[in-house]
């Protein structure tokens, strides 16, 4: 769990442990941040992206659990927070949506391998707050969210490879 957003944002980050049913503290982030996602990379290192300090981040930050250390990684091309990502089957983070002032549809893949942001196909709907899901065939149902032009969405995406 990191970041938080209750009038202040957050670089602390803590650690839940299950065995134990406590909560401790790890590594801050070097940026305070809310309205980010977190995904767990092949690896086992954790990738945090985007978000909010008050305006929307770009930024990008690894925590390798087993030293408890963050580092900044390659920045997003687009500012997004409320977006979603999904580890694909290649290890490859396809980000999608979010907001950054405007909804944004635009959609970018994180190579973890190499570091680099790039764009892909954007979704045909602008959308945040939105789910995206995994499915069993490796394709990536993006579904529901909000944008300005048709409020709540009803509508859904299929992102494939």
């Amino acid at each position: 769990v990191s970041g938080a957003s209750n009038g202040v944002y957050l670089n602390s980050a803590e650690l839940y442990d299950p065995s134990a049913g406590v909560w401790m503290f790890t590594g801050s982030m070097n940026d305070a941040r809310s309205w980010h996602t977190t995904s767990v990379l092949s690896n086992g290192t954790v990738l945090v992206s985007g978000g909010s300090n008050g305006v929307s981040l770009n930024s990008a930050e690894l925590y390798d659990p087993s030293t408890r250390v963050w580092r900044s990684t390659g920045s997003m091309n687009s500012t997004r927070a409320f977006h979603r990502a999904s580890v694909l089957s290649n290890g490859i983070v396809l980000v999608s949506g979010g907001s950054n002032g405007v909804y944004l549809n635009s959609a970018e893949l994180y190579d973890p391998s190499t570091g680099v942001w790039m764009s892909t196909s954007s979704m045909n709907n602008a959308r945040y707050r939105h789910t995206a899901s995994i499915l069993s065939n490796g394709r990536v149902l993006v579904s529901g969210g909000y944008n300005n032009v048709s409020g709540y969405l009803n509508s859904a995406e299929l992102y494939d490879l």
